[in-house]
């Protein structure tokens, strides 16, 4: 969810370099034991009873109306402690920036495809290049929804995508309008409330894959339009599975949260960020005329500013406090019928423990919720990747999805032996 440029890391430890650190998290490394890099596999639901998995780790909260259901899926994991990486895991923001500009970013073939909305907008699907010849039709997909203003070129998404792609999915990245440097076509960006887009893409997608089952995964704000679109829309129905990660779930709790202390530096990051990207268009603005504040928008100093100017009238709404209000997933994920893991870090500074909805997650037969000790905001710097490779969560997110996936197709695993892996 984060953008910005590496100078913030000077604000988080202005007396350390990023060698010293990496030099430093290293050596208290040394006496930890680290497991061999070896694919996760899905855990089979056989001869157990339901008080096994009751038992986690205890530095993980587990909770949901799914428990049951789900926990056995995931037992490796949950069994697992959570482990953060020394130095770069000590501390959220740490964590959440160095993630965000020093995380490895997989070098990866796309093929993007430009989708014309009915509304004459356009957003961008990339594909791994290739995949449409060198898969079969009946292939799981794996829509990834991407945080505020990111996109494809992000590590975290990267990292997803040659996971998944590795197992055989086909994988496809959807770039909001503007962001990846997709192309803006008409005078209206995207929101946590607006969810035609989504809706049109999922179309198009089971349209041109019929005999495919899709799964999608979002993280931060891609993660709460995903939810609420699973609560809310009748197109819900098309996924077989889902994941949210660092959901803020309620934007009224995030806002406040984003404009205290040293978050502020995550407002004025993604606020520019906005701006940017509205900049780059801004002949398409130029003549809209109405309530609408295109130079406060365009030189936003917060997400705030961009909302007043731009957002909240673009959708409707008479405040920008109304808009956040209305565009919260903690609201309809009691509404969820979509198999969903939802996965949390409980020091994330955009997405507050506090705004988790876990009554609604409790009561929820479909829902299941995993709260890390530490993570931060997509950082997550733990596991056998740390920590330069991918987030903790993605090799359960994984097994997650593709236990789901052999229970409704019936195979044991996608794989495909022309496949070229990509690498991580």
């Amino acid at each position: 969810m984060i953008s910005g440029n590496p100078p913030i890391m000077a604000i988080v430890a202005p007396n350390l370099t990023t060698q010293s650190l990496f030099v430093k998290s290293l050596k208290l490394r040394q006496s930890r034991v680290r497991l061999p890099a070896t694919m996760a596999t899905p855990v089979a639901v056989t001869g157990t009873t339901v008080d096994q998995f009751k038992d986690h780790h205890p530095s993980l909260e587990v909770l949901g109306g799914a428990c049951d259901s789900f926990c056995p899926i995931i037992k490796t994991h949950l069994d697992r402690p959570y482990n953060s990486f020394p130095v770069f895991g000590s501390n959220r923001h740490l964590e959440t920036i160095f993630a965000a500009f020093f995380r490895k970013i997989p070098d990866v073939k796309l093929k993007r495809e430009c989708l014309r909305t009915q509304d004459d907008g356009t957003v961008t699907l990339d594909w791994v290049s290739g995949d449409a010849r060198n898969l079969p039709e009946t292939s799981p997909i794996l829509l990834l929804l991407p945080g505020l203003s990111g996109g494809s070129q992000d590590a975290y998404v990267r990292h997803m995508l040659v996971r998944a792609r590795n197992r055989g999915w086909r994988v496809v990245v959807f770039n909001s309008r503007g962001c990846a440097d997709s192309p803006v076509t008409t005078p209206q960006m995207y929101s946590a409330s607006f969810l035609g887009d989504l809706d049109e893409v999922v179309g198009h997608i089971t349209t041109r894959y019929p005999k495919a089952n899709l799964y999608g995964t979002g993280w931060s704000m891609g993660a709460n339009i995903l939810v609420q679109y699973l609560g809310k829309e009748s197109g819900a129905r098309r996924f077989s599975g889902a994941v949210s990660m660092c959901n803020p779930f309620n934007l009224v709790m995030s806002d406040e949260d984003i404009c205290q202390g040293f978050s502020k530096i995550y407002n004025r990051s993604l606020g520019k960020a906005l701006g940017g990207i509205l900049k780059k268009h801004l002949p398409l603005f130029e003549d809209i005329g109405g309530d609408y504040n295109i130079p406060l928008a365009a030189n936003a100093e917060t997400i705030r500013e961009y909302d007043e100017g731009l957002t909240r009238i673009s959708f409707g709404f008479k405040s920008v406090d109304e808009y956040l209000q209305k565009s919260c997933s903690a609201d309809h994920i009691k509404n969820v019928q979509t198999p969903l893991l939802c996965i949390q870090a409980r020091n994330d500074p955009i997405a507050p423990d506090r705004a988790i909805p876990r009554e609604d997650i409790k009561m929820n037969p479909n829902c299941l919720l995993i709260v890390t000790p530490k993570g931060g905001h997509l950082g997550w710097v733990a596991g056998e990747n740390a920590p330069l490779g991918c987030p903790w969560t993605d090799p359960m997110v994984m097994d997650f999805l593709q236990h789901l996936e052999n229970e409704k197709s019936g195979i044991q695993e996608a794989t495909n032996s022309l496949l070229q892996p990509l690498e991580a």
